[in-house]
Parts: C-alpha cells; structure tokens; sequence
C-alpha cells in the first residue's frame, strides 16, 4: 500500500527565514513584518527577471544570516520560480556555490521545497538545506499573459502575482518550528481553461489534499490551530470552503488563504487577491512561522497550491492542473 503521509522521526526544525518583497506587498496588511522591500520593485536589477533572482539572492543572505550560517554550512538549495526553466532561481542564487535543485511547482514551490528539505534532512542525508522561492509580477504577467504596457484589463478572477521572494533555513538542529508531517499532492485536472482564474484550477487539488490528509489521520480542520493554504484567492478559497463542508469538514473557525489576506482586496484593488510562488513564501516567513514561534499557534496545516500550466499548454488550448502540498509544522515536538 502506498504511503500517503510522511511522519518523519527526526523532525527538522524551520531555524530562520526571511522574506523580501515589493512595493504593493509592503502597502498591504502584513508591511511592517517583511524583511526588506523595494518601492521600485527593480532591487536595483535592469530586467524584471533579473529582479525577481535579485530578491532570491536577498533572501537566502538574510535567512542564513538569521542563522548565524555561511554557503559552506549548507549543504542544499531547493528553489524554484514562475519563469521559463527557473531562470530566476537559477541566476539569482548563482554565486552561492552551494548544490542547487531546481524546482517547478508554480505556486505551490515554497511547500515543495521545504517537504524535499525536510526530508533530505530528517533522513540524514544533509545538515542544512535552503528551500527558496520568489514570483514577480512584471515577469510573471510578461511570460503568462501580457507585458504590462499591453495595458490588458484584469477580470474579476484575476488574482495579483505578488513581487516577493522567501527563503527558509531547514536543519536537522534547531528549536523550531518543526516539520512533523508531510504529504505530497497529486496533479488533479477539473477542466479549468481561464488563465485568469487560478483559484478556480487550483482549488480540486487542495480539496483532494485536504480529504486524503483528514481521512489518513482520522483528524478533522478544528484539531488544529490554523490551515492555510497558498495561494487560492478569494475564488478558490470559497470552493475549498463549499466543498469540504459539503464533504462534512467545516473550514471556517480556522481556515485562511496567502492570496486572500496579503492585500487589501477592496482598498488595493486586487480583484481576487494575491497569486505567485512568493506569496505564500514570504507570508509564511513574515507572519505565520513567528506566530507559531511566539505560541499564538502551535500546530498548523500548510498548503501549497501550484496551477500547472505553461505558455505552450494555453495556446494548445489544455485545461489546467493543479497541485498542493501539506506539511504539518508544530511549534513544540
């Protein structure tokens, strides 16, 4: 029988994190927590791509300096990114000379990345490893829709690519918050065709995640502190909402969404709300993980959720799968 859910017996702790973002994340309700960010969005770099492996770059230097650790004390990076081959992961983490393993799970990166860290790493395997990620909103809506200076208009669907990159230091040492659990999404495809409607794509794998998670453990939403998942919107999120109640698990007392909550939807206008590998990422390292480190939450479901298209798979007319990834992390093993 395959096995579902990883129970790792040596739990690997999450020792530092950083987040660095843009100039519309800092506007937004969580500004005060990031790390760093950038009015021009630019972080100095001629090209948007550039950019976006700039903010990688920033990242990681912050996260390993939290940590008191240099490149030579890391034994692995797993990144990834929106861009064509993880071009901004790829360049922006270039001069570190640390092993690199790159990464393509759309939004849902940043909680593939830290599963694959948590494993190498409870198994033995390394010491330390980085798990980063980043989106950018110019890049993203040049490679996937259309250049800014196209002027498209956005439906009412559309969710913001967020400009934000986090970067996290996962260790076999280390007081927390701890990795505990973990269970890999399978790619679900409910027919979804509008690029402009992620939430709607991504929505069935996070459903699917979800059930065989609560089925598996025999646990329900309310046994923990908080379930969020990355990055829905407000689309997706009222499906995961309608869906699971109906499937007799009740979100509402503990369930948010990274792309619900990291604007302002109404004040920003930002339709849907937020989107991109680095919108769950630098939330989870701005807010969540200090909230669990602080004891305002103890044990949480972190779900990312990664829409599986490519420029080819739009104009060939494909529906667009989705993916997510859960990891339980605990404050306290």
């Amino acid at each position: 029988m395959r096995k579902d859910i990883i129970k790792f017996k040596n739990p690997p702790s999450i020792v530092s994190y950083a987040s660095v973002v843009g100039n519309k994340e800092h506007e937004g309700p969580f500004g005060d927590k990031y790390d760093l960010y950038d009015e021009s969005d630019s972080f100095g770099m001629p090209t948007w791509e550039q950019s976006e492996g700039e903010m990688q770059r920033q990242a990681l230097n912050l996260a390993m300096k939290k940590a008191k650790l240099k490149p030579e004390n890391i034994d692995a990076i797993f990144a990834g990114d929106l861009i064509n081959q993880c071009t901004s992961s790829s360049y922006g983490l270039l001069d570190f000379d640390i092993p690199y393993f790159g990464l393509y799970g759309a939004c849902s990166t940043c909680a593939e990345s830290l599963l694959l860290s948590a494993m190498a790493v409870s198994e033995g395997s390394f010491e330390n490893c980085a798990a980063v990620t980043s989106s950018h909103n110019c890049s993203a809506e040049r490679q996937f829709r259309f250049p800014l200076e196209y002027g498209s208009q956005r439906p009412p669907t559309a969710q913001w690519t967020a400009t934000a990159s986090g970067a996290f230091i996962v260790s076999s040492k280390g007081k927390g918050p701890y990795i505990v659990e973990a269970m890999g999404g399978m790619s679900t495809d409910m027919g979804i065709k509008d690029a402009n409607n992620m939430g709607a794509a991504m929505a069935p794998a996070a459903i699917s995640t979800l059930s065989r998670y609560f089925i598996k453990t025999n646990t329900k939403p309310t046994d923990y502190d908080k379930i969020i998942t990355g990055d829905l919107g407000f689309e997706g999120y009222g499906i995961v909402m309608d869906i699971m109640e109906k499937q007799g698990y009740d979100m509402r007392p503990v369930y948010t969404d990274c792309g619900l909550v990291i604007y302002d939807r109404e004040a920003q206008d930002m339709h849907s709300g937020g989107s991109g590998c680095g919108c769950s990422a630098a939330l989870m390292a701005a807010n969540f993980l200090d909230e669990i480190k602080k004891g305002i939450l103890k044990d949480i479901l972190f779900i990312g959720t990664g829409a599986l298209l490519s420029q080819m798979s739009v104009q060939q007319g494909l529906s667009i799968p989705g993916v997510a990834h859960l990891l339980r992390i605990k404050g306290e093993l």
